[in-house]
């Protein structure tokens, strides 16, 4: 209940003040575990990523983020789950490991750490590695504007038009599900190169699909 109000706030003041337009909603599979990953360059990517689609999104969100009052109990109550920056945190990639294999969404930033907005990073393997141990399949998500929001020395946020692209999931063939350094970096560039080619698309008819104002 609190998810589904939250969302429904956060879309309307997305809808309101950034004019924002998700295209490519049918591309996320209706059931079934589902790894959603998307570019990064602003703390608002999280939310908008989980607004964009009608499942639940369960997020990775820093150890520190909890201990904050209120931030901490509202990330809890929206399902996030915390994780130690900079460390291979095990208990982290379980739990992501354990919501991937029962049927829930999780969101993610394949890159690992914010960018300029202008040029991608290179993706971490362990996203791919994280899609093949749960046996899901990776969905590219591609979040466009946000990254004018608030540039270097502004505070308040600009209401520029925000855009997000989500592309067809990307399923690794069982034969290829070993987690040999090759596959990995094979599917870490695809994943990375269809989430550039979606941030490429500026209108629904380049994308091929409609654009639904949610």
């Amino acid at each position: 209940m609190f998810y589904r109000l939250a969302r429904g706030l956060l879309r309307l003041f997305w809808k309101l003040y950034f004019r924002w337009e998700v295209y490519g909603k049918e591309n996320l599979p209706s059931a079934g575990g589902v790894l959603l990953a998307a570019n990064h360059v602003s703390y608002l990517d999280p939310p908008l990523m989980g607004c964009a689609v009608d499942r639940p999104v369960y997020f990775m969100a820093k150890k520190e983020l909890f201990d904050i009052p209120v931030l901490g109990w509202i990330i809890r109550r929206l399902g996030a789950f915390p994780v130690e920056r900079g460390a291979a945190d095990r208990k982290a990639i379980r739990k992501a490991l354990e919501m991937l294999q029962s049927g829930r969404v999780v969101g993610i930033f394949p890159e690992g750490t914010r960018g300029d907005g202008r040029t991608l990073l290179k993706a971490q393997p362990g996203t791919v590695l994280l899609a093949v141990k749960a046996g899901v399949p990776i969905v590219p998500m591609a979040i466009t504007g946000v990254e004018r929001v608030l540039p270097p020395g502004r505070w308040f946020p600009r209401p520029v038009k925000i855009r997000i692209f989500i592309g067809e999931p990307i399923y690794i063939p069982a034969d290829e599900t070993g987690t040999s350094r090759e596959v990995l970096e094979e599917y870490s560039r695809l994943l990375m190169e269809r989430i550039d080619q979606l941030r490429s698309f500026q209108t629904a008819a380049v994308l091929g699909k409609s654009a639904v104002n949610v």
